[in-house]
């Protein structure tokens, strides 16, 4: 049986004679054909840039004489998202907090994903192959309807907002929990920050009470009434979100995932806010969390949301290095356009590339 294939198709086409080929295409350039021409299509190689980007593997770390067993009572929980656009700060998060506890082996990480993919989790396992850590995901229609746009298009993804959910996706037996973004470097022993003292609060983080708390909200907010008494008879400060040490049980018995959503509700409505997932949170707990000290969360070193501009280090002792804003420290080294502060991000990194470099 003949093949019917485009390629045998155009042989056949240049095995014609030229007196009736030459009418042919003459009639196939000027007259209207109704039947579709023939394609040929391109096979195309695929790709040879991995989609989920490989590292080397780190080293095991073990716990010292001192720590107790790691048992449900010794744990230490943090929990972090996980994304590929995010995996390499991701990586060297983790690295950072294995690399400078006393504990290693005490400390449990529990990834929120919005897709379980099986090269990220491969990733992950073989570049700490001792960690202990869980997986769980979150389902981004939880949010997909109440998200607004924000300054920056980062802000807007569901798996932003995944940390309003982080008490309700844990197994209950987690009873706390510290939240990291993935664009932060821990440079102390984490247990200090997961020992932080909640008294009757469900919340722990730096506060910064120096800062003009009503540019987190719009005039929308400030003109309304109603809406303006929101912090009455509290003193608010801003805190950022990519630090927090959370009682859990208490967020799920006191039920803030609703009241956070219940803002997010007014905020589809009325235009109350511009920056993604941290003011409802400020709107539910600014004025009534345990301030932690700042050396906890030296953020904004990816500058501003807008340009992502280089900014330098705070004064004070450091315990955690946090680069929130549009600037990734990553990005900005593989550009070779980093800022200062890259550079204490760069030992971190386990990134092993697929393409050559040339020494310069």
């Amino acid at each position: 049986m003949a093949s019917s294939s485009p390629l045998y198709c155009l042989h056949g086409l240049l095995s014609l004679s030229s007196s009736i080929l030459l009418p042919i295409l003459l009639f196939q350039h000027y007259a209207i054909v109704e039947v579709a021409p023939i394609r040929i299509d391109i096979i195309r190689r695929p790709s040879m840039i991995p989609a989920v980007p490989t590292f080397r593997e780190a080293p095991a770390f073990r716990n010292g004489d001192e720590c107790p067993p790691p048992s449900i009572a010794g744990l230490v929980n943090i929990a972090m998202t996980l994304d590929a656009n995010y995996l390499r700060g991701t990586i060297a998060a983790v690295l950072s907090i294995l690399q400078h506890t006393s504990c290693p082996e005490s400390v449990v990480f529990h990834f929120l994903a919005a897709r379980l993919e099986p090269d990220i989790l491969t990733s992950i396992r073989s570049t700490f192959p001792y960690l202990d850590f869980h997986v769980y995901r979150f389902e981004s229609n939880r949010v997909r309807g109440r998200i607004s746009r924000s300054i920056r298009h980062a802000l807007d993804q569901p798996l932003n907002y995944a940390r309003i959910y982080l008490a309700e996706i844990l197994p209950p037996e987690v009873t706390r929990i510290i939240y990291l973004d993935s664009d932060v470097i821990v440079v102390d022993d984490i247990r200090q920050l997961w020992e932080a003292e909640l008294g009757n609060h469900v919340m722990a983080a730096p506060e910064y009470c120096h800062t003009n708390f009503t540019k987190y909200f719009t005039d929308a907010f400030w003109l309304d009434p109603e809406l303006a008494k929101t912090f009455d008879g509290r003193q608010p400060c801003y805190f950022n979100t990519g630090v927090m040490v959370m009682d859990a049980e208490k967020w799920r018995q006191g039920g803030y995932t609703k009241m956070v959503e219940d803002w997010m509700e007014v905020q589809k409505q009325k235009r109350i806010y511009h920056l993604g997932s941290l003011p409802p949170f400020l709107l539910v707990l600014a004025g009534n969390i345990k301030a932690v000290d700042h050396r906890w969360n030296q953020h904004g070193l990816g500058g501003d949301n807008i340009e992502g501009k280089c900014r330098n280090l705070h004064p004070g002792p450091i315990s955690l290095l946090h680069w929130s804003g549009k600037g990734k420290p990553w990005l900005r080294l593989d550009s070779r356009k980093p800022c200062t502060v890259d550079y204490l991000w760069a030992p971190y990194d386990l990134y092993r590339s697929s393409s050559p470099t040339l020494e310069e």
